[in-house]
């Protein structure tokens, strides 16, 4: 079976040369090859000898996602279908600004976590991504934007999926992402968002190279929680900020808890102080998410009273509060609503 180079890392690709009987710096060049320039063909990848080039192409593959649509939004976010090599498909979002791209990345297809307010959970778990799979939307997504990228990119593992349920698969990509000789996309332009995965958060705490954490949190009380998120009956509420207060937090970072907005659900001034309280103590920031609503499910926005009020209640408080508005809201491209959804209008 060919070997799939998509996912290997530089010793990996390393000691690929090596079992080929080439020089070990053999492997460097095709890692700058695939991670640096984006060679997709081997017959481009003229950093390598002909030899060499030929072997790959017998030898191994490099998979992409597929591009099956892409929907853009009236604010210039792209909600983009993709599709696997087994037929899959997945999404994955990008969302550019003046001087940086953030794209959102998808680490399953599907989820098997069941949050009742959030799209995804709808299609249930397909079946994990690989390292492969997760970086290449990047590439895809990247060079489709080839000749207007800006000075930075950012990355949000926020997609479809659990990510500490993909656990090694996601640090690998994050790796893969992070080093500084293929994509270099600095650690603290990746963030990875969990709903509260507790062994998850735990084992990533001891992690050398890891992203940045943010804890989708949504409620103060294990029985508000456990209505919107079934996962807060195995992890409560005490055992989840128990792990977040053991986070080795690095000097430059912050937790960032998210917390979904549902108006006349979570929403209430006593919410407000409850969450300050939990959360009080921590090096932390809150992004309050208006709910972006999703198809056939009973909840709705707050109002912007309601949403002003628990933001001031929470600076009051003490606590680093901030509104986030979900881009891309009119091609189902926000927080909570990848669902492969295919627009009446079609791609493009």
């Amino acid at each position: 079976m060919p070997t799939e180079l998509l996912q290997l890392t530089l010793d990996e690709l390393r000691q690929l040369a090596a079992q080929w009987g080439e020089p070990a710096y053999r492997g460097n060049q095709l890692y700058h090859a695939l991670y640096v320039e984006h060679r997709r063909q081997f017959e481009q990848m003229t950093n390598l000898p002909l030899s060499i080039r030929q072997r790959l192409a017998g030898e191994a593959t490099i998979t992409l996602p597929e591009i099956a649509a892409r929907y853009v939004s009236a604010d210039g976010a792209i909600r983009y279908l993709l599709r696997l090599a087994d037929g899959k498909t997945i999404e994955t979002v990008w969302m550019p600004e003046s001087n940086r791209q953030t794209l959102c990345l998808s680490t399953q297809a599907g989820c098997a976590v069941d949050c009742h307010f959030c799209a995804t959970a709808q299609l249930g778990l397909l079946r994990n991504l690989t390292a492969g799979e997760i970086v290449g939307q990047v590439l895809v997504v990247l060079d489709d934007h080839r000749d207007t990228l800006r000075p930075r990119t950012n990355v949000v593992l926020m997609g479809q999926g659990e990510p500490l349920l993909n656990y090694d698969v996601t640090l690998r990509a994050v790796r893969l992402l992070a080093d500084p000789a293929g994509m270099n996309i600095p650690l603290r332009r990746i963030t990875l968002s969990t709903s509260g995965i507790v062994p998850g958060i735990r084992r990533l705490a001891g992690e050398v190279v890891r992203p940045k954490l943010a804890v989708s949190l949504n409620a103060t009380t294990d029985e508000q929680r456990s209505a919107l998120m079934p996962i807060n009956r195995k992890y409560p509420i005490a055992e989840l900020l128990a792990a977040c207060r053991d986070y080795p937090l690095r000097p430059w970072e912050r937790l960032t808890f998210e917390y979904v907005m549902l108006g006349g659900t979570n929403d209430s001034p006593e919410d407000a102080r409850r969450l300050a309280g939990l959360i009080g103590g921590l090096r932390a920031k809150i992004n309050l998410i208006p709910w972006n609503a999703v198809p056939d499910q009973p909840y709705r926005a707050p109002t912007e009273d309601a949403l002003d009020t628990f933001q001031r209640l929470l600076r009051e408080a003490g606590c680093l509060a901030f509104i986030r508005r979900s881009r891309g809201q009119d091609v189902f491209a926000a927080c909570g609503q990848l669902a492969l959804l295919e627009l009446p209008a079609g791609p493009d």
